[in-house]
């Protein structure tokens, strides 16, 4: 098991190499990329914040939630992870840019979350989806391309 007091934030992702929007005939996919699954799971927040594109309302307080999710293995862990922050963002308009990974394995994670409200959103993601996910290992470290339905 991984075991991490790590913190990182879409700002400081790592650019180019952190995610990439890929076409796709009627969803959204993502090409995301991190030398471990800690870094996998944060470069996969920042790029569903990028499709969500939000608009902060202004002045909005940042909040701090704790979220610990488990699963069956590492692709459904990403998809639990995934699902959780776009549940977020749909039912209570929370975008959140800032992560303390406090444990990460391929079938767990305890993450303490900093986001703030969106006053709107440019898309609402319905579901995160299994289409074709796989985590590969390369030699540059982890890589999945995630599906959503938007």
């Amino acid at each position: 098991m991984e075991k991490k007091k790590a913190s990182s934030t879409c700002d400081e992702s790592q650019g180019d190499t952190a995610f990439e929007e890929l076409d796709h005939t009627a969803d959204r996919a993502l090409r995301v990329y991190g030398l471990d699954m800690g870094q996998l799971l944060i470069n996969a927040a920042c790029g569903l914040n990028s499709l969500l594109a939000p608009e902060f309302a202004p002045g909005a307080a940042r909040c701090k939630v704790g979220v610990q999710l488990e699963a069956l293995d590492a692709e459904s862990l990403l998809v639990e992870w995934l699902s959780e922050l776009a549940y977020r963002a749909e039912s209570e308009r929370l975008v959140f840019d800032e992560f303390e990974l406090q444990e990460v394995s391929p079938t767990r994670i305890r993450a303490i979350l900093w986001g703030r409200p969106a006053a709107r959103l440019e898309r609402d993601i319905k579901a995160v989806t299994y289409h074709n996910l796989k985590i590969v290992q390369t030699e540059k470290g982890l890589t999945a391309t995630v599906v959503l339905d938007v």
